[in-house]
């Protein structure tokens, strides 16, 4: 310990010298916890539902790496085998009564669901029924036990701290959700509902939520605003505010997610994460419906892919973002219901966008504009390490023109490492025409369909600009990491880079 506290204080003396390098140190710590995630619920009501492998290609095509099933579906499962796509599969709610009743059926379930598939398929969690309480509470009193049961066979293949169980709750279980401080479950279910949190904090689990700002909105009767609803921006004197905490509130979302922490506080149980399981907004709907339109549907996915990935947290838990269930990734045309029942997808059964997603600035996930223009970014959760050794190699041997990102001009903020190489590999990428090959960097980039240009920065290929095509050649990223260290670095000094990355492992060896 006295190593790592010595270590720390020296690596923050240098920083005070190396300001990127702490920036740097700040990101790689960062990946020492669990970042949140934007995920997909593909559901199967459709006429023309695509095949397995036809729906594994779109995930991968929109870089989606978290999707919930509403079951196991054998051929499913099959196809996202090697991808390393999570996946949370479903007990149906059909076959609950029988896993509830019965120790063997569940093990039986797990057994050619799970541990079939499991880990050449990274399945992560199950969700064991869907809004139990709300659609069949005749179940409700087998609930419980079929978590355990479904854990238990868990525990038995050894696989119970790789894949965790709960069940989806309605948002609507949560009475008197505003101000969310006086939240409470309802008390009608506590025998359901106290063992569940009891289950689910023994086995390290999460708490599932289904949101539906769109139905809140609805119900309302003109008290929620839609911009409250949709996540638009709110001036300070139209935030809602808990009187008893003092929270400002700007939207639904973060008021619900806020409303269930402290509804399980109530009943003493504090360290239980929220993971929303489904939320979204339709796109189309009947004409008592006339705020399920494309736009609002757009601006709201938008607002809280960016919500989560930007890791705005919630009022009551800033900067601790809420993983998050996309409700959903197809429109299911045979779904019963009002039409805004069948238009919650992102995409049409041809794997055609119903709209474009506004999310420049907000990572690779979902950047689903299917226009000939392509651009190179960083990925998500890329090692900043190699993104920095990446970056060094385009502006020497890459023969790419950096002095954008010299202090004061065009493209020098943000001043980190990853909006840098991003600029950088994507300047390199329209250099060499685009060609197969020219967007990987050793396995940090990844070619996506949003604009990543900001304010005065225009990256080559945006508005029609076709970039520098010069007619040189330049070495391949896939030469050693020796070349890479060679040239010269943009972002601060490599010694400095190493220490504190000597530091940063240190502390996370400590840590974990």
């Amino acid at each position: 310990m006295a190593v790592l506290i010595l270590l720390f204080l020296l690596a923050a003396s240098v920083v005070a010298a190396d300001e990127e390098v702490y920036v740097l140190l700040l990101s790689a710590m960062t990946s020492c916890s669990k970042d949140a995630f934007i995920g997909v619920n593909i559901g199967t009501d459709l006429s023309d539902m695509p095949h397995p492998t036809q729906v594994v290609a779109l995930l991968k095509a929109q870089q989606i790496r978290h999707i919930r099933l509403y079951d196991a579906d054998r051929a499913m499962l099959l196809a996202l085998a090697n991808t390393g796509i999570q996946v949370m599969i479903s007990v149906p709610n059909e076959q609950l009564l029988g896993i509830g009743q019965s120790n063997s059926t569940a093990a039986n379930w797990v057994s050619h669901n799970v541990v079939a598939h499991y880990p050449v398929t990274n399945i992560t969690a199950i969700s064991v029924g869907s809004e139990v309480l709300t659609t069949i509470p005749n179940a409700a009193t087998v609930l419980v036990n079929a978590l355990k049961f479904i854990h238990s066979a868990l525990v038995a293949s050894n696989l119970d701290r790789q894949i965790k169980v709960s069940t989806p709750l309605s948002s609507s279980i949560i009475l008197d959700s505003f101000p969310p401080s006086q939240a409470f479950l309802n008390r009608s279910w506590n025998p359901v509902l106290v063992p569940m949190l009891n289950f689910l904090q023994s086995t390290g689990s999460f708490l599932m939520l289904n949101i539906y700002p769109y139905y809140d909105y609805m119900q309302s009767n003109g008290v929620i605003p839609l911009d409250y609803a949709l996540f638009k921006p709110l001036p300070p004197n139209k935030e809602a505010v808990d009187a008893n905490t003092l929270l400002h509130y700007s939207n639904v979302f973060d008021a619900m997610v806020d409303a269930a922490y402290f509804a399980m506080a109530f009943l003493n149980f504090t360290n239980i994460p929220v993971i929303v399981t489904e939320s979204g907004w339709p796109s189309k709907g009947d004409a008592n419906e006339p705020d399920a339109t494309l736009e609002n549907a757009n601006t709201y996915n938008s607002n809280l892919i960016r919500h989560v990935l930007n890791k705005t947290g919630t009022p009551k838990h800033p900067g601790i973002a809420v993983s998050t269930y996309i409700y959903e990734l197809y429109n299911e045309d045979t779904k019963a219901g009002p039409v805004s029942e069948k238009n919650w997808g992102l995409f049409d059964a041809n794997g055609s966008p119903i709209y474009i997603l506004h999310l420049t600035g907000s990572g690779l996930v979902l950047a689903n504009d299917t226009t000939n223009q392509t651009y190179c970014a960083v990925k998500n959760g890329a090692d900043p390490k190699m993104v920095q050794a990446a970056l060094d190699w385009a502006c020497g041997a890459g023969k790419v023109d950096c002095t954008p990102l010299s202090q004061g001009q065009s493209c020098y903020e943000p001043d980190n490492v990853l909006a840098h190489a991003s600029y950088a590999f994507d300047t390199y990428y329209h250099q060499m025409g685009k060609a197969p090959g020219t967007c990987d960097f050793k396995g940090v980039a990844a070619i996506t369909t949003t604009d990543p240009s900001h304010g005065t920065c225009i990256f080559p290929g945006s508005v029609g600009k076709n970039g520098s095509l010069v007619n040189i050649t330049a070495p391949s990223m896939n030469s050693t990491s020796s070349e890479f260290s060679s040239h010269s670095s943009i972002h601060g000094s490599g010694l400095t880079s190493i220490f504190m990355t000597i530091a940063f492992l240190i502390w996370c060896g400590v840590l974990l």
